[in-house]
């Protein structure tokens, strides 16, 4: 690869890792509880939720070739380096030396490469040396922080065996239900702080809360609505900036212009402010946007408010109006109250929307976690995952982002309704808590304060 003046360049330093000879080890195992029951832990496996908790677990076992700090900007990761050819298509990646595999092996270029193309398959990924190529079938000036997603995690897949090169490694799994996990000695990154993770899966909240209180779980996840009410029990609890967002999906595109009124109409009636201050208890924000505010600086030009006049005058303009299926997530009791509160508004305008739990509906109350600290990853992933359009960033960052998002809400597919906080609650010996503002935690660097130093 030629030098170039329009080469971008990123090489930083290996040394930003402590080695594990500097880090204290304080011992100990931390007790987690969590609502999600994933059938497998392949990062690749499209078919399992992309949830906070999948994330989590993912980074723990799993490296990504890049990492994004919590404002978003990419830091090395199994990658010490990289950059791009002009047109932003064929990206070059170096791998970190000396890193292992929970097995001992090690992180290959081979393998490096092997794991990408399963992870997508659309990708011309190559093994050179000390590095991998990836060609991407279009233009990527972003891959970088693309690659920082949990689906891109390397794993070695060898008869039927997943293996990760993160932080723990895996010492029992029993798909659903628990999952241990051993802190390695050896991690290039440095040695956690605990010797042992602990997880146990498909525990509703009130299970959660109960072992906590119990003394059986060190951290458990909080729901949105229940927070404040956690916290004012005296319980210590832990919250995110908005990273989650909730929102309405029409099936399909709008037919005519008197169907883009009635959907104007809805958007119109909506009480987001009531939503959040009773329904959610405060756990979240209203939301004009699909990325919120925090991470834009633009969300509050989008307007949230109820206007039932212009909902009305809408609706009025119309001579038959259809009954629309609303569908909702039967197994989040969340969902089902924030789709019958839509119903319940949509009423007060003239409209009527009758909750289903099928997933054959007219539209769809969805609900899922920011995707990316990277705002053009996390808009395109949204789009992605809603079947819209994939966004088109051109010129400046800001205002192409701005011009992007609007074009996507303009589309009249998607009316955003919350931003929603994640929290969680720990107990008293839990230290060195972090939290990203997408909702990540950084489990590595939990330590408990029964161990000893």
């Amino acid at each position: 690869m030629r030098p170039s003046g329009l080469l971008l360049l990123v090489a930083i330093s290996m040394s930003m890792a402590a080695p594990a000879s500097t880090r204290p080890h304080y011992g100990g195992t931390l007790r987690l509880a969590m609502r999600e029951a994933p059938a497998s832990l392949d990062p690749a496996d499209s078919s399992q939720p992309g949830n906070f908790a999948f994330r989590n677990l993912s980074r723990l076992i799993f490296d990504t070739l890049v990492t994004l700090d919590a404002r978003g900007q990419a830091q090395p990761g199994l990658s010490s380096a990289w950059q791009v050819d002009p047109g932003n298509q064929r990206w070059q990646f170096t791998i970190r030396r000396g890193v292992t595999f929970h097995d001992g092996m090690a992180v290959s270029s081979d393998a490096v490469a092997a794991s990408l193309r399963t992870a997508n398959p659309n990708w011309k990924v190559f093994a050179t040396g000390e590095g991998v190529i990836v060609e991407c079938d279009a233009p990527t000036p972003n891959l970088p922080a693309v690659l920082a997603l949990p689906r891109y995690g390397i794993a070695k897949r060898s008869g039927g065996k997943l293996t990760g090169s993160g932080p723990f490694a895996i010492n029992r799994w029993d798909p659903g239900k628990k999952l241990t996990l051993t802190a390695r000695d050896d991690y290039w990154g440095g040695r956690a702080y605990v010797d042992s993770i602990e997880i146990d899966m498909g525990k509703s909240f009130r299970e959660q809360i109960i072992a906590l209180d119990l003394g059986k779980a060190d951290l458990v996840e909080v729901a949105p609505d229940q927070a404040r009410h956690a916290a004012l029990e005296g319980r210590r609890i832990e919250g995110s900036a908005p990273a989650e967002w909730m929102a309405l999906v029409f099936s399909r595109d709008s037919q005519s212009a008197d169907e883009g009124k009635l959907r104007e109409a809805l958007a119109l009636s909506l009480d987001r402010e009531s939503m959040n201050n009773v329904l959610l208890q405060g756990g979240g924000e209203p939301a004009g946007t699909l990325l919120p505010n925090w991470m834009t600086g633009y969300a509050f030009l989008f307007p949230t408010m109820v206007d039932l006049q212009r909902a009305r005058q809408a609706r009025e303009a119309i001579r038959q109006v259809p009954v629309w299926s609303l569908g909702y997530d039967a197994s989040d009791p969340l969902a089902r109250v924030i789709a019958e509160r839509v119903a319940l508004n949509a009423r007060d305008t003239g409209l009527t929307l009758q909750t289903t739990n099928s997933t054959l509906a007219d539209l769809r109350l969805v609900r899922m976690p920011l995707p990316s600290l990277d705002a053009r990853v996390a808009l395109s992933q949204l789009a992605a995952s809603l079947g819209l359009p994939q966004p088109k960033f051109d010129g400046d960052p800001a205002s192409s982002l701005f011009a992007a998002e609007s074009s996507l809400l303009q589309s009249q597919r998607v009316i955003p309704l919350l931003h929603l906080r994640t929290a969680a609650a720990l107990s008293g010996n839990v230290k060195g808590w972090q939290e990203d503002p997408d909702g990540s935690w950084r489990l590595q660097n939990v330590w408990l304060e029964t161990g000893k130093p």
